[in-house]
């Protein structure tokens, strides 16, 4: 049994429909506090339950045996952990110390953590590397660099194989499941509602940036990426335990998005400029050379891939 925690979420559901698609018995566990209920694949078992509420995930362990923990429950909304970094502490660090606990008590064999190249700040440059110095600029990168310093000691301590995931910016869709959050605030769902007429123009945040055309690149990788990635982590041996970036190792500007979707949509995508947002990199692009080379993923999705992905999945929902 794979526990697949916030399996109710975007990238939590399309990662739990692969495992079941492997053959692989699943058991989501999610407070639908930001997923939804139906997008827990029918096939797997869903526990309605909070990651730090010990005696449930006691009761949780013992009914199941779980070998391997993939972990998406978090939440990740820059500006909110600004706000309330509390919250963000709470969920992010203390909640999963809980979920660790438990799963060690049960011997559980491999945690896979979703993890962000936010551990990173906005001091390093491009492309990304894993040995880059860790700046977070937000609590919601402290949270989860927390977190992954409390694997590497439990897997140091006790043995448990641990992977840390670190990806860039998610995307895409696949024809059941897609990006629903509320609010929205990633850029390729957004310049998509612009297309549909949901809303009347894209903001450009800042077009002055040391950049080729002066607007932000990031860099786009696919949810099935993703959700293979960490599939990868599940099944590789335990020595490669440690933290990987995810990404393409390559960026595209807010404008190559735009432009993009407005070739794959056929719409016209009013843009606005905006002032820069505080705290915006120039540029975040990961280098994914250590996960490629030890354990043996790549990415097989491009930018218009995922802009096609998630266009077909707004026009189907």
């Amino acid at each position: 049994m794979i526990l697949v925690t916030g399996g109710a979420g975007y990238i939590g559901a399309i990662t739990a429909q692969k495992l079941l698609d492997r053959g692989e018995d699943v058991l989501v566990y999610d407070n639908l506090s930001r997923g939804h209920r139906n997008a827990v694949p029918g096939a797997a078992t869903f526990v309605e339950g909070d990651i730090g509420d010990r005696e449930q995930l006691q009761a949780v362990f013992r009914e199941y045996r779980v070998r391997g923990i993939m972990h998406f429950a978090a939440f990740a909304l820059v500006n909110e952990s600004m706000s309330d970094s509390g919250l963000y502490f709470r969920n992010n660090l203390a909640a999963p110390l809980v979920l660790l606990d438990e799963a060690h008590a049960a011997g559980v064999e491999r945690f896979v953590f979703s993890s962000t190249c936010a551990v990173f700040g906005d001091r390093n440059p491009s492309p990304i590397a894993e040995t880059a110095p860790k700046h977070p600029i937000n609590p919601y990168g402290e949270s989860k660099l927390a977190f992954e310093r409390a694997l590497h000691w439990h897997h140091e301590i006790h043995g448990m194989g641990y992977f840390a995931l670190r990806y860039f910016n998610a995307s895409g869709a696949t024809p059941e499941r897609g990006e629903r959050h509320d609010p929205e605030t990633h850029l390729i769902p957004l310049v998509l509602e612009v297309a549909a007429g949901e809303r009347d123009a894209i903001q450009v945040f800042g077009d002055d940036y040391p950049t080729p055309d002066g607007t932000c690149v990031r860099d786009y990788i696919h949810v099935e990426d993703l959700a293979d990635a960490h599939i990868a982590a599940l099944e590789a041996k335990k020595e490669l335990s440690g933290c990987y970036n995810l990404g393409t190792g390559r960026g595209h500007s807010v404008r190559e998005v735009i432009d993009t979707a407005r070739r794959v949509t056929g719409r016209e995508i009013p843009e606005v400029a905006s002032p820069r947002r505080a705290g915006d990199p120039p540029e975040l692009v990961a280098d994914p050379t250590l996960i490629q080379s030890k354990l043996g993923w790549r990415p097989r999705h491009d930018l218009e891939s995922a802009i096609r992905s998630a266009w077909q999945f707004k026009l189907n929902s």
